[in-house]
């Protein structure tokens, strides 16, 4: 019997069964360790855990995850044939109910919410009122859930909005200060799309290496990934990073670490040396 029958055979254990054979995995697979509740053992022992059945004042959750002796995360699961977009609001009402707690973000009080059937992971950082539930991948790991906690992004966009965009290749072109401002508008104002059109020859990535220094010395941004479609723009990206010239005297990518995967190990043979953070030359 494959995965799909038993939903078939046994509708009213389904959402147990999708807890038990892909929520459990995909919990452990991003560094949780999947543990019952137990009321005699204290928080602080369950570090890095994804606590099932965690009792709540508005019952009890499916999983919370345990930082430490902090529930940072409140993880709401259905069978594999709902939709959990819409049971988001669960996770909120959890989050409302969690009784020992450091946070109060508007009455919630965890911060990183979490709805699933499985296949599809919903998020909600609910910290800011602006930030929307989006669609992820994968669940985050306790390393990442620390971090996010830890960034105060309303200070960051603070910083952002005094950095000087005056650099003298930007100053030239006008058009170029427009679009890194209209980005970091759309960045402070939560969007997490948006498209920025430019004709060939007007500068697109020298002004996009210029605003992810600024999102990077702000502190908006920590890592960013650029991504091209051919190896002749990953080089020519490469060597705009190298070229560009932030603060005087240093390069950017002396102030930051530029990796560039225009080539992988698999390109060069055995007697070759491979540094990923240096394009071979031809």
């Amino acid at each position: 019997m494959n995965f799909k029958d038993m939903f078939k055979t046994s509708p009213a254990k389904s959402e147990f069964v999708t807890r038990k054979e892909i929520v459990d995995r995909r919990l452990r697979e991003a560094g949780w360790t999947v543990k019952r509740f137990d009321s005699a053992r204290p928080l602080a022992s369950y570090h890095e855990c994804a606590i099932e059945e965690f009792p709540t004042e508005n019952g009890p959750a499916d999983y919370a995850l345990c930082i430490g002796s902090r529930i940072l995360g409140v993880v709401e699961a259905k069978k594999l044939t709902l939709g959990p977009q819409n049971v988001l609001s669960q996770a909120e009402r959890y989050s409302r109910g969690v009784i020992e707690s450091p946070f109060d973000f508007g009455g919630f009080r965890v911060p990183f919410l979490y709805s699933t059937n499985g296949e599809v992971i919903w998020y909600h950082d609910i910290r800011h009122d602006l930030n929307r539930s989006r669609e992820i991948s994968h669940f985050h790991t306790p390393d990442a859930l620390e971090e996010f906690l830890t960034r105060d992004v309303e200070k960051a966009l603070r910083v952002l909005e005094k950095l000087p965009n005056d650099h003298p290749r930007i100053l030239a072109r006008p058009y170029q200060v427009e679009a890194n401002a209209e980005i970091e508008k759309a960045i402070a104002a939560r969007k997490r799309q948006m498209l920025v059109a430019m004709a060939t020859g007007t500068g697109k990535t020298f002004m996009s290496v210029n605003d992810i220094y600024r999102l990077m010395k702000s502190g908006v941004a920590r890592r960013i990934l650029f991504l091209v479609d051919r190896r002749a723009l990953a080089a020519q990206a490469v060597r705009t990073f190298a070229s560009f010239e932030p603060e005087p005297g240093l390069k950017f990518d002396k102030i930051y670490q530029v990796y560039s995967q225009r080539f992988q190990r698999e390109d060069f043979g055995e007697e070759d040396k491979f540094d990923p953070k240096v394009l071979p030359s031809g």
